[in-house]
């Protein structure tokens, strides 16, 4: 097999965020992500739990492993047992994100999902982003409203961790002196300017920057043929 799409980079990006995660509930929220956590724990992250979203803990072909009670999914939520790949209509360089509104709160020029379970995700446990089109709409200097709390405002809060975000451009971490963005990796054919021309605000950034890494035989094998044979990633990240 051979020629890796950006989709089948950006599976592998959000797959890595569960390497090594032990049994721990993953909760990953869209097309991409889901690929990713299936395919980790199809491969290095064997322990990880998936969910259908609702009562269930599901093997990666969606049958049914278990019975995932509502009061023990809050027990791993606020235990620090669980790792979320959100979205974000906004995110700025300390990771504060925002899915309510754009715009003054009082009068927003647009409404979106509203604040939800992001602050309880993002001080409980680790919370990773997952945004497929990589701009300055969404890359902001200051979110417009803070639902996913961000490294500037979690002191104290003993699970907060943003282990990764994960965009069709590249993967950015907070491994900073002041804890906000770097430029962790790019995806193959992409470089630094675009990023930073893509991004409303001065990322750190390395003098070499890696690309992220490629994905074996048996992971484009599992993406292909097991996880996404139907290409819906395709449709997420078109090549």
């Amino acid at each position: 097999m051979s020629g890796t799409t950006r989709a089948e980079y950006c599976v592998i990006a959000c797959a890595e965020a569960w390497r090594g995660a032990g049994e721990i509930l993953a909760s990953p929220m869209g097309v991409i992500p889901s690929a990713g956590a299936r395919l980790a724990r199809l491969t290095f992250s064997p322990d990880l739990l998936l969910t259908d979203g609702e009562a269930l803990i599901v093997r990666p072909d969606g049958t049914t492993e278990g019975w995932l009670p509502y009061r023990q999914h809050l027990e791993l939520v606020t235990g620090g047992r669980r790792h979320v790949m959100m979205g974000a209509s906004q995110i700025d360089r300390y990771g504060n994100q925002n899915i309510s509104c754009v715009g003054d709160w009082a009068k927003p020029m647009r409404q979106l999902l509203g604040v939800r379970g992001a602050p309880v995700n993002t001080l409980n446990n680790p919370t990773s982003y997952w945004i497929p089109r990589h701009s300055r709409r969404v890359f902001v200097a200051k979110v417009d409203m803070v639902c996913g709390v961000g490294y500037d405002r979690a002191a104290g809060a003993r699970h907060h961790r943003i282990p990764r975000v994960v965009s069709d451009l590249g993967v950015f971490d907070f491994a900073t002196p002041d804890r906000s963005m770097r430029l962790a990796s790019l995806h193959p054919g992409v470089s630094v300017e675009q990023v930073r021309e893509a991004t409303g605000f001065d990322l750190a950034v390395a003098d070499e920057v890696p690309y992220t890494r490629e994905p074996t035989a048996q992971e484009l094998r599992l993406i292909r043929e097991v996880i996404d044979p139907g290409g819906a990633r395709a449709r997420e990240v078109p090549a």
